[in-house]
């Protein structure tokens, strides 16, 4: 998984845990890559693409593949069925018309993480952020877009929230620079709620807010924004979202994880939660 995605179908994190669940059912029949691709008469990247979940699985072939795996009735049933089930397209599908293809597949796996690790160095985190703000940043990246479709994205981005409402609410822990704080977004007003909504959501259990402040320097995250998911199914590794520009990439190579996520806990070191709220208070006075 670790390349860019510009167009790539966006898999759910069920179609990811049948895709390794495939793979570990075709290795421990002892069966190749060519094997299974011989079973369903299709070439053998066809096969690599269902095990990565980057096309959808149907039916039919996943119930021959099972076959020639030598799973049971009942396995290939219920299989099937969680298959169908994964096709089905998730609640940001009728926004498609809001986003690009790439970014439904960070929705995906933002909905079904059970850890959030985010860093920030020019906005406030989406899942963080209040109508107005959020209706600001989109404009300052979509200066000609209609108003419907800012209307349609600044809804995606509230509708993404509901997932710290919850009752099995990831826990978020969001690492921003003390940049963003005076980064004037929309006016005044839009800052001061801003910052009344994360000094609010700081003080849940589940959401960790850290400012990097200017004092510390430069320092190691220094870098792109990027998101750490980690999963409670045992079959999905801990994957990483970075964006540029005109693109974004999806790692998942422990090397590529473990770097990302030491910086992350590396620049948490650099200031504390009292000290973030502080500054935070102090902002709010700033925007008054």
């Amino acid at each position: 998984m670790s390349e860019a995605r510009s167009g790539a179908s966006a898999p759910t994190v069920l179609r990811m845990i049948l895709g390794r669940r495939l793979q570990d059912m075709r290795l421990g029949a002892g069966a190749s890559l060519e094997d299974a691709a011989k079973a369903l008469r299709v070439k053998t990247l066809t096969i690599r693409r269902l095990e990565k979940a980057e096309v959808a699985l149907r039916p039919l072939y996943v119930e021959k593949l099972l076959e020639t795996f030598g799973a049971d009735r009942q396995e290939i049933d219920e299989f099937v069925a969680l298959a169908e089930q994964a096709n089905e397209p998730g609640w940001w599908h009728s926004y498609r018309d809001a986003v690009p293809s790439w970014f439904t597949a960070y929705v995906s796996l933002e909905t079904g993480a059970k850890t959030l690790r985010t860093y920030e160095p020019q906005y406030v985190t989406g899942l963080l952020q209040t109508p107005d703000y959020a209706r600001a940043v989109l404009l300052g990246g979509l200066p000609n877009g209609s108003e419907e479709e800012l209307a349609r994205r600044v809804e995606l981005r509230l509708r993404r929230q509901s997932l710290l409402e919850r009752e099995d609410a990831p826990t978020l822990w969001v690492v921003m620079e003390e940049a963003v704080l005076y980064r004037m977004v929309g006016s005044p007003d839009v800052m001061r709620e801003q910052i009344e909504r994360l000094l609010d959501m700081s003080e849940l259990a589940h959401v960790s807010l850290d400012i990097v402040p200017f004092a510390a320097g430069a320092h190691v995250g220094a870098c792109a924004p990027f998101t750490y998911f980690r999963f409670a199914e045992p079959e999905l590794p801990d994957i990483v979202y970075s964006e540029l520009l005109s693109a974004s990439v999806y790692l998942d190579q422990r090397a590529d994880v473990v770097a990302h996520l030491e910086a992350h806990s590396r620049m948490a070191l650099l200031t504390s939660s009292e000290d973030s709220r502080a500054l935070l208070n102090r902002m709010r006075k700033e925007y008054s």
